[in-house]
């Protein structure tokens, strides 16, 4: 995920919970903190206890999230996948919004069919040397069985709302959910695969290093059958430190009903 989405992904999850955006300008995101937003991520529950007890409206916390490397060195928090606030983010999303159900506004006054999407948000891990993260969405059509890649980007031109409007119907999905899913799985796979992995190939090259070295010393020791115990959990930690590993897992989704010119 760029910079920009990463940015935009946190827009989107703070405004969508009501959290005042004080300034938002070239990767810097300065929010201020709805009571129930603070609670999930500032930790301070002691805090929000004696608020009650006393009968006061609690100050909430104001952040500044930084998501260009280029004003890392500023005052806020540098944000990136991996980075404790943004797996703190995730954790919410995950526990709290599994799965929404929206209808894209018309206010055309006319009668209008809304046709269904499944929608996606998945995580890519990619462990091994060094781990890291990616945030990828899939929108699959479940009647054309048209697909699209980045598909949060491409909702962001649209007014979503969680009740159909006037004069609005849905149409009835042909494709099912489990089919969608399995479509969906088929293309991450595919979208993997054809990726540059040169971090496996680094993570195995270490690996091989290490267990090198860790061989060569235990094999100029003396007690040999207790070397060997201690020398195979080496080589097993080595191994599971520096497999290079891909897995993935959903984030949330979503039925989204969207009018046929969507693209």
């Amino acid at each position: 995920m760029a910079i920009e989405n990463l940015n935009a992904f946190l827009y989107d999850y703070f405004d969508a919970h009501n959290c005042q955006i004080l300034n938002n300008q070239n990767g810097v995101l300065q929010v201020k903190l709805t009571e129930e937003i603070d609670k999930v991520l500032m930790n301070r529950p002691f805090y929000w206890h004696y608020i009650k007890n006393m009968g006061r409206e609690g100050d909430t916390a104001t952040l500044n999230l930084i998501t260009n490397p280029d004003k890392r060195d500023e005052k806020g928090e540098w944000i990136h996948f991996g980075s404790p606030r943004l797996q703190q983010i995730l954790k919410s999303v995950v526990k709290n919004e599994r799965y929404t159900k929206l209808f894209q506004s018309d206010n055309s006054g006319k009668k209008s069919a809304l046709y269904p999407w499944l929608v996606v948000n998945i995580r890519i891990s990619y462990q091994g040397k060094q781990n890291k993260d990616e945030i990828v969405s899939f929108g699959l059509h479940l009647i054309k069985g048209l697909m699209y890649k980045d598909m949060m980007e491409k909702l962001d031109s649209i007014t979503l709302k969680p009740a159909i409007d006037d004069y609005c119907y849905t149409i009835t999905p042909i494709i099912k959910m489990s089919s969608g899913f399995h479509r969906i799985e088929k293309v991450l796979d595919s979208y993997i695969n054809n990726q540059t992995h040169d971090w496996a190939d680094e993570s195995l090259q270490t690996l091989n290093e290490e267990t090198a070295l860790v061989k060569h010393f235990y094999t100029s020791s003396a007690d040999e059958e207790e070397n060997n115990e201690h020398m195979e959990q080496e080589i097993n930690d080595i191994r599971q430190r520096y497999s290079p590993k891909v897995s993935y897992s959903v984030i949330n989704g979503g039925i989204f009903y969207l009018m046929d010119d969507f693209h």
